[in-house]
């Protein structure tokens, strides 16, 4: 007698199982593993179990609130350099999680193009953690030797109830700042004479232009089925649901590749202070 065999496991689960992983380099295999067997059908597009409110983390780092954390210069020492690839990590770390929820806790809404798209963001954000914390090491140190902040997770905390929410705040403000940012922090890495290190930041600069098209595209689709203009709507969730503020200087060029045209960010934008 052949038995029947086995459903597939959800792909919920299988989500959830990732969040809920502390150690972060299980967490990358893991997440990798998942988007890996959603792309191969071996997961069911079933939406059968909750995404936790917060993810698992590891003891280390210390999380400590944005306000509390040390400052941490421009890198040019090797103790500098040591806190910058360290912050660079531990984004990577929590893109992950934003990611992974995003796929689990609006898939069902959203549908399986969505659920492809984050999940293939999750599994980028995968490999830069592992990048970043193997150029970690090699500088003498280790993910989780310096404290960290937790403000990535709160704004996705402020937005779980609302997937134009999180989606206006993650992709459009949080991984649309790396946009602007990165340019320069490669620029001061490679002039320290760190070409490797260069070309990691290289490869995180174009993945992200792409998780901010993604998070672009799905957005104006949300946008279109509320009936509201793209660029207004976003200003309302931003100003409802980001406590920090949007800040020049921009990209405009990765933007625009982005798909994040000024129309939603100039009004909104925080001057820039002289001196």
């Amino acid at each position: 007698m052949t038995l029947p065999a086995a459903p597939p496991p959800s792909v919920a689960a299988a989500i959830r199982g990732a969040l809920l992983t502390a150690d972060p380099l299980a967490k990358a295999r893991a997440t990798r593993a998942v988007a890996r067997d959603w792309r191969l059908g071996r997961l069911a597009a079933e939406f059968d179990v909750a995404m936790p409110d917060r993810p698992a983390r590891p003891a280390e780092p210390e999380l400590l609130p944005p306000g509390r954390m040390p400052k941490r210069g421009r890198g040019q020492s090797e103790r500098g350099r040591i806190a910058l690839w360290h912050a660079l990590a531990h984004i990577e770390f929590v893109a992950i999680d934003l990611a992974l929820d995003m796929a689990g806790r609006f898939g069902a809404a959203m549908g399986r193009g969505f659920v492809s798209d984050f999940l293939a963001v999750a599994a980028d954000e995968a490999m830069h953690f592992v990048v970043v914390a193997r150029k970690l090491r090699a500088l003498g140190s280790r993910y989780g030797a310096l404290p960290a902040h937790d403000g990535l997770w709160e704004s996705a905390a402020a937005t779980r109830h609302d997937v134009a929410a999180r989606l206006a705040v993650v992709p459009m403000v949080l991984e649309a700042r790396g946009l602007d940012v990165t340019p320069a922090t490669l620029e001061r890495v490679r002039a320290s004479g760190d070409s490797g290190g260069a070309r990691i930041l290289a490869r995180i600069l174009d993945d992200e232009i792409r998780h901010v098209r993604i998070g672009v595209k799905h957005f104006v689709a949300a946008a279109d089925r509320c009936g509201e203009p793209p660029a207004e709507l976003w200003k309302s969730l931003v100003s409802r649901h980001f406590r920090g503020s949007v800040k020049p200087p921009f990209n405009d060029s990765a933007r625009e590749s982005a798909g994040l045209s000024r129309d939603f960010y100039a009004a909104v934008a925080m001057p820039q202070r002289a001196g």
